[in-house]
């Protein structure tokens, strides 16, 4: 296998609804998609670092610019056997998961296209409906967040994700769990907390979440470590679980109890079927997360999701839930039983004239 061109596009997805973290806010959805070629054969990929380094230290423009002049240039044209093969072509090039991944995800797009095969078969996982969460941003009001909580729980989801940040945390989910007493909460900090905050966690113990998520630094081990031992409500590792090492260490040292997956910040769908691997081993189940990416990523996470030890309903949305109009076709959208099924007719790609639409900045990468 190999990559005879490289067709990189930087594009921003305007959302309905402003995303708003402990980071910040985001009004478009900024995301790298990367078309490659081996001879007659086509195939999409997607990876979704957003517009400013505030999720991890990459942005799109960043990956657009490696891919297209660095990355891209040192893998155009060279033989690999498979992903692994493809990373270790670019194993020179240090971090960077999100860069690495549109391309490794790539990689499994080609082989489905060349095979016939659906991804989520050769990526080891089942024909098995994938169940998705709920997930709400910071809203404008209690009274707004209490509502859609209302909406997801009258239909059905099984549990509730709640974004966190401070001044938008303890009160936030005393009034939620007033409210709902019994629904499966857990909150998402973004690494907007320290070790200082304990006594709001403590606080928090009381409320019975599934889990806090990225409650510290994202560059940060130890220091999860220390809280897990301090509260009773179990840590997810999200932005800091970004490697396969960094989350054999992250359980070595009982840093979490659950972990998220995302393929493209741990570098590709490769890393996150040996994450997930090392979770199951260790008896640390694992949930697919997104980036709100257009229904071709969303599509990847849903592949990924059918593995065996995914088991915490994943973030996983409707292409409705955020956009207008999707990027890529079709829409990916939710049986009655807040599941998706996997592509076993071959993946969503980006329509031509949203693509131009959308498209910030493209470029070409060919064997010189």
């Amino acid at each position: 296998m190999k990559f005879d061109r490289i067709d990189i596009y930087h594009v921003a997805m305007p959302l309905i609804y402003p995303w708003r973290t402990s980071y910040g806010e985001d009004y478009d959805i900024h995301a790298v998609l990367v078309k490659v070629t081996d001879g007659d054969t086509v195939a999409w990929s997607e990876s979704s670092p957003l517009e400013s380094p505030t999720y991890l230290t990459e942005s799109a423009g960043g990956v657009f610019k490696l891919l297209s002049e660095i990355i891209g240039p040192h893998v155009v044209g060279k033989e690999f056997e498979d992903a692994d093969g493809l990373n270790e072509i670019m194993s020179v090039f240090k971090g960077n998961t999100f860069a690495k991944a549109a391309l490794e995800i790539a990689s499994w797009a080609l082989r489905v296209e060349s095979t016939g095969t659906p991804l989520h078969r050769l990526l080891g996982g089942e024909t098995r409906e994938v169940v998705a969460g709920a997930d709400f941003g910071i809203q404008d009001s209690y009274d707004m967040l209490l509502g859609n909580i209302q909406i997801a729980v009258d239909a059905g989801f099984p549990r509730v994700k709640l974004k966190a940040a401070p001044g938008w945390d303890l009160d936030m989910l005393k009034a939620v769990r007033g409210a709902f007493p019994d629904t499966v909460f857990h909150i998402d900090c973004n690494g907007g907390y320290s070790l200082d905050d304990l006594p709001m966690f403590k606080e928090i113990d009381k409320l019975g979440l599934a889990f806090i998520e990225q409650p510290l630094a994202f560059d940060d081990l130890l220091d999860h470590a220390e809280l897990a031992k301090k509260i009773e409500t179990p840590v997810c590792l999200d932005e800091s679980a970004i490697s396969v090492r960094a989350v054999e260490q992250a359980l070595q040292i009982d840093a979490a109890s659950y972990i998220n997956i995302k393929p493209a910040r741990v570098g590709g769908l490769a890393n996150a079927i040996k994450i997930h691997d090392i979770c199951r081993d260790a008896g640390v189940p694992v949930w697919v997360g997104g980036m709100l990416e257009s229904a071709l990523g969303a599509a990847i996470c849903v592949e990924l999701a059918t593995l065996p030890n995914f088991t915490y309903p994943g973030d996983l949305f409707p292409s409705s839930r955020f956009y207008k109009r999707d990027l890529s076709q079709p829409d990916n959208e939710l049986t009655e039983r807040h599941t998706f099924m996997p592509f076993t007719e071959g993946l969503p790609v980006p329509d031509a004239d949203r693509l131009a639409e959308y498209t910030v900045e493209s470029a070409t990468v060919t064997p010189a």
